[in-house]
């Protein structure tokens, strides 16, 4: 048995907080009329070592730390990487989109910063208590973000919105955590899954486990849990959005997977049903209200709805195929997700003038590059071959039909046939002529910058590797899928190379 320094288990969180706490610090030094831009910058840097320490993870023997309530696994370090990835294009959109006159700017990189530390903790943990602090530290950071454009009414009330369903939302999970500790006597995961078998308080365990999906699936904002998502979309900053949209429902997928597979495998026969539900009622609902939306942001809020019900159609898959392909679907979707809105972040600018539809016609005559790339990710969100978005749909549909769930495999292609009208919408008026009367969008000159140009470079390099060549993506997703199992042991240690 090997034995691993506890901290090289949360290696990449505690660069992250060091990262954050020499943001607040070099702000706290630097005069009131100095540019923060570079605060940004040590974000990014910071970031980057925080990803490359999760690769370095995986030289590590797979086992738990601090008392058993953090874990390393391919499982964790996949999640780590891909959480580590959206900050990082964050960061860089928000270079490059942020005024350099703008308020708190320290604060709000600081704010991303500290809330990956809870997205990647919120993977690793294994210990319920330590899930809700994760969940908190990941939430209040994006609560304050989400109302960062002060000066506008959309932003406050988007905050106030999220917040308090988002806490409303964080008791049903605090809930259930207190009651499958009154019927197992521990809140270690492991521990809990070899308890329930035995346990005698069969009421409290699956009121446990519906209070615990409650309170996950707002998070990841699938029907019918899903009323915070449009306002708050609309009204906070889009490079805000494009990390929301992405790196806190990576995280909180990531601890669905866990709870279902790993705390209560033995109850599949009732939770899978449930997420059918969920799914379904997400992939329609999410789609047919995205059909009456004019604004983009709304729209491709609801369209997030419907792709938190694709998602969920992977949990139909059994054991490992559908872990891995939920995996791989969450990657998928961050990468087209995140890109999309950095397009759209660059064309309505910081205070959004162009919030609407018939604001992108002619984006394509006005800015070549971002309207090719916004018919690109539109493209991935329909599903088109060659893109991540196609092969996300394909493993979790494949996954759906392998547990035996064809039904809601039909429905789910059914849904994307109706998505593809909308996103097909915003693409005709991106490829549309432009209005021969000038108006304010077609005067508007998009600017792209060094760092925002970077994020679009990530965004769209993910996106097509995983559509052209995803097989060491899903590899790395099916060593996930393997090591998320209750082992025999909770001390158990093997070596996660033996995995990949």
């Amino acid at each position: 048995m090997t034995t691993v320094p506890d901290i090289y288990r949360i290696l990449p969180e505690v660069i992250l907080t060091l990262t954050g706490v020499l943001i607040m610090l070099l702000d706290a030094s630097m005069s009131t009329g100095a540019s923060r831009r570079a605060l940004g910058w040590v974000g990014a840097f910071g970031t980057t070592l925080a990803l490359w320490s999760s690769l370095w993870q995986l030289s590590l023997p797979m086992g738990t730390g601090f008392y058993s309530t953090v874990e390393t696994s391919p499982f964790t370090i996949f999640f780590h990487v891909l959480i580590c990835g959206i900050v990082l294009v964050a960061l860089l959109l928000s270079l490059d989109s942020l005024p350099e006159n703008s308020h708190h700017q320290g604060e709000y990189y600081a704010l991303i910063v500290f809330g990956a530390v809870g997205m990647c903790l919120l993977t690793a943990a294994v210990e319920l208590l330590l899930v809700f602090i994760a969940l908190e530290i990941s939430s209040i950071a994006t609560y304050v973000l989400a109302g960062y454009r002060k000066e506008t009414g959309r932003s406050p009330e988007a905050a106030v919105k999220y917040f308090l369903l988002g806490s409303f939302a964080t008791g049903f999970l605090l809930y259930g955590i207190a009651m499958i500790f009154g019927a197992t006597g521990t809140t270690q995961v492991y521990e809990i899954a070899h308890s329930i078998p035995a346990a005698h308080h069969h009421t409290l365990i699956l009121a446990s486990l519906a209070l615990m999906l409650v309170g996950i699936l707002f998070k990841v904002s699938a029907a019918p849990f899903h009323v915070w998502a449009p306002d708050v979309y609309e009204g906070a900053p889009s490079p805000v959005v494009a990390l929301m949209a992405t790196a806190p429902k990576a995280a909180a997928f990531a601890l669905l997977l866990r709870v279902v597979y790993e705390i209560f495998p033995t109850l599949r026969s009732i939770w899978t049903p449930l997420l059918w539900i969920v799914a379904i009622l997400s992939m329609t609902v999410g789609n047919l209200a995205a059909l009456r939306q004019q604004n983009v942001k709304r729209m491709l809020a609801y369209s997030s709805i419907a792709h938190a019900g694709y998602l969920l159609a992977a949990f139909a898959g059994l054991g490992n195929a559908g872990i891995a392909a939920a995996s791989f679907y969450v990657a998928a979707y961050a990468a087209m997700n995140v890109g999309i809105f950095a397009v759209v972040t660059v064309v309505s600018g910081y205070e959004e003038n162009l919030p609407l539809i018939q604001d992108f016609r002619g984006l394509i005559y006005r800015s070549p590059m971002l309207g090719g790339l916004m018919i690109f990710f539109l493209a991935s969100l329909i599903g088109i071959p060659f893109t991540g978005g196609f092969f996300g749909k394909f493993y979790s549909f494949s996954a759906a039909v392998g547990g035996g769930a064809i039904w809601l495999a039909i429905i789910g292609l059914l849904n994307s046939g109706i998505a593809a009208a909308y996103y097909l919408r915003l693409a005709l008026a991106v490829a549309q002529h432009p209005a021969e009367e000038p108006s304010t969008a077609s005067l508007y000159q998009p600017r792209i910058g060094v760092a925002l140009s970077a994020a679009l470079l990530f965004a769209v390099g993910a996106t097509l590797v995983l559509g052209i060549v995803p097989g060491e993506v899903l590899r790395s997703a099916q060593s996930g899928a393997h090591t998320l199992q209750p082992p025999p042991e909770a001390t158990e240690v093997m070596d996660i190379t033996a995995l990949r």
